[in-house]
């Protein structure tokens, strides 16, 4: 027999569990370990005319060869013969010696299958490592508490169901060896205590729960909030529906300047410099209480109470490898139609385009089943998900909890009331909180946070980005979306740029200015690839460092994208934001003079346009440095893109 598996495992116990339990357990068991083996093998096999070996003192006992993995290389081929026909030769120095068979149990103990080994044994074990059967691990507990508690005469504690949670979210490297040493010092620390508490059980923490600081525990009334029937569908029901139904009439049937239309004021001075100052903090919180989604929702469920039918599972195959893309080409067509239309200072034409996605949520809504717009195809979605990669917080479980305690997956796929696990429909964008690695899959919703009856759910501050260095797959489509919103950037300053360069672009002309967009959308997207081309050139010159692939390294100019759009909209959120109320009379006919008004000085909001500008190319830096790592200096043409691209940014909006 051949057992194996990882360190830690107890694997020799296994094997001495093995000839306990067979009617040979009277005869003898030896362990032997086989880096202490002589290369003759005359322990093993005894010498020709001499003192027999340890197989012939065995009879029908068990022999465990411990670490069989380091037999020394003169012994390979003897002891695969051993097991394959039961017969060996005792060391002699005179030649052959006749075979001799034995009757004894033979077990070899490996950390790894052995191509040697392996076909020679009739049965194989391989035991499983710790961190996949986190529901053994209570059992585990108990029992080395009582072996401890015994052999040092002292009381049994319990366990506490948080110290329990704590040890199922942790991985165990070192498996039982490890688990056993956490005891006996929990043991040590408990000092006459009643129960293992979450106080005195402390693993090492994971690379996943490294610089995380759960805000659900440090914080009691946030988890209550967040559980309560107001996040979000009390704030969604009561005031998203109707607050984004006035917004859409005002915007149709109210003035049509920014100066005089409240609801376009609202939209452009207000919801993109707060959206944009959100992601750092709060990731995609937005798609929580966005007003397109929850028209889908709305209608889908209306239109099942009236037309009960089965909605259409996701076509996931299809969605991943092409809804990317058409979120892309919807979002360049928003943006061509936003400049060539003037959609910042036109009212009817916002209103249209909020309608327009709400159109495509309520479609496929009433086709496919939970949120698949928001997961594959919404143009917002899409850039809210990119951004939110950025995030200081994120959403995730206790993979250790989720395997150990739940059976049956309510978080992900719904279900009745379970402890104090709420009913629910499940998640709405079909993400396990155990198995998120990205932030652009979770909407913020806390509907597995609701359904979860373990507390296995957790939203935790980290630091910025880091899955962006650790856990993340990049994505083409990604990567065209992120250099779009860099494009963006001069799109809005067309005007600026036209002037500046001397292009005699005449803007009023629809042709010239189409050209000029379109230029404006694909043309400094150029100076990252070429900072690529560079790179790749200096790898055949020199030979020395192969480049990351450009869909990765791209991510590090998520920061200066960031930054570059908050620096345009800042003169917005800053200067016409404040005047809210005085356009809020105008929106109906009424002078709001006398109305106060709050705008930042000009020398203010540039100097915050600039130190946005300033921070964002640092971190751009900083976080290509991270992505790639490798030296500063080989990395120096992407440096310098971003270096350029910022001052480009610079001139055109400062």
């Amino acid at each position: 027999m051949l057992i194996f598996g990882e360190p830690g495992l107890e694997k020799d116990n296994i094997a001495a569990l093995i000839h306990y339990s067979s009617p040979s357990r009277r005869e003898p068991i030896i362990r032997i370990d086989c880096n202490t083996l002589q290369a003759s093998g005359a322990e093993l096999f005894g010498r020709a005319g001499g003192k027999p070996g340890l197989l012939a003192a065995l009879g029908t006992g068990t022999l465990i060869l411990n670490n069989v993995q380091e037999l020394p290389p003169e012994l390979v081929q003897p002891v695969a013969e051993l097991f394959r026909h039961r017969t060996y030769r005792p060391v002699s120095r005179d030649g052959e010696t006749p075979l001799v068979t034995t009757e004894a149990r033979l077990i070899a103990i490996s950390e790894r299958a052995l191509p040697d080994l392996n076909p020679c044994c009739d049965r194989r074990i391989k035991v499983p490592p710790l961190r996949i059967r986190k529901a053994d691990i209570e059992d585990l507990v108990n029992y080395y508490v009582s072996l401890i508690c015994r052999a040092q005469g002292i009381p049994r504690p319990g366990l506490s169901p948080e110290a329990l949670r704590r040890l199922q979210a942790y991985d165990f490297p070192s498996n039982l060896r490890e688990l056993d040493s956490l005891v006996q010092r929990a043991l040590v620390q408990l000092d006459g205590g009643s129960e293992l508490t979450e106080e005195i059980i402390w693993p090492s923490q994971s690379k996943k729960k490294q610089f995380r600081l759960n805000l659900l525990n440090a914080y009691p009334s946030l988890r209550r909030f967040l559980r309560s029937a107001w996040w979000p569908d009390r704030i969604n029901y009561s005031f998203t529906l109707a607050a984004f139904a006035a917004v859409v009439i005002i915007l149709f049937i109210g003035p049509q300047t920014r100066d005089r239309n409240f609801a376009l004021n609202l939209f452009w001075a207000w919801w993109w410099p707060l959206i944009l100052l959100g992601f750092p903090l709060v990731g995609r919180i937005w798609c929580a209480v966005c007003p397109f989604m929850i028209y889908g929702e709305l209608v889908q469920n209306l239109s099942l109470k009236l037309w009960p039918r089965q909605l259409k599972p996701w076509p996931r195959q299809a969605a991943e490898r092409w809804g990317g893309w058409f979120l892309f080409g919807l979002f360049t067509l928003i943006l061509l139609w936003e400049e060539l239309w003037q959609l910042e200072n036109t009212a009817y034409l916002s209103s249209c385009l909020l309608l327009l996605i709400t159109a495509g949520a309520v479609i496929f809504s009433t086709i496919f089943e939970r949120r698949f717009w928001c997961r594959y195809l919404c143009p917002i979605g899409g850039m809210n998900g990119l951004f939110a990669k950025l995030s200081i917080t994120e959403l995730r479980a206790q993979q250790g909890i989720c395997s150990a305690e739940c059976t049956t997956y309510q978080c992900y796929k719904g279900g009745p009331q379970k402890g104090e696990g709420l009913e629910t429909d499940g998640c709405p964008l079909y993400s396990h909180p155990a198995q998120l690695e990205d932030n652009r899959d979770c909407v913020l919703c806390m509907t597995c946070l609701k359904a979860c009856p373990h507390r296995s759910v957790e939203v935790n501050l980290r630091p910025p980005g880091i899955e962006l260095w650790t856990t993340h797959v990049p994505r083409l489509y990604e990567v065209a979306l992120l250099l779009l919103l860099l494009d963006v950037v001069f799109l809005h300053c067309l005007p600026v740029i036209n002037a500046e360069l001397g292009l005699g672009f005449e803007l009023e002309r629809f042709g010239q200015h189409a050209l000029l967009a379109i230029a404006a959308l694909s043309l400094p997207a150029l100076l990252p690839l070429l900072a690529q081309a560079i790179l790749r050139l200096n790898y055949r010159l020199a030979r020395s460092l192969k480049p990351r692939r450009f869909v990765e390294l791209a991510y590090g100019y998520l920061p200066l994208v960031l930054a570059a759009n908050l620096a345009y909209y800042l003169p917005l959120g800053l200067g016409e934001a404040g005047q809210i109320l005085p356009v809020g009379l105008a929106t109906f006919g009424l002078t709001g003079i006398s109305l106060p008004i709050l705008v930042a000085h000009p020398a203010a909001i540039a100097f915050l346009q600039g130190a946005v500008l300033l921070v964002g190319s640092l971190l751009a830096i900083v976080l290509t440095q991270k992505i790639a790592r490798q030296p500063f200096a080989w990395l120096l043409p992407q440096h310098g893109a971003i270096a350029l691209l910022a001052m480009s940014f610079w001139a055109i909006l400062l």
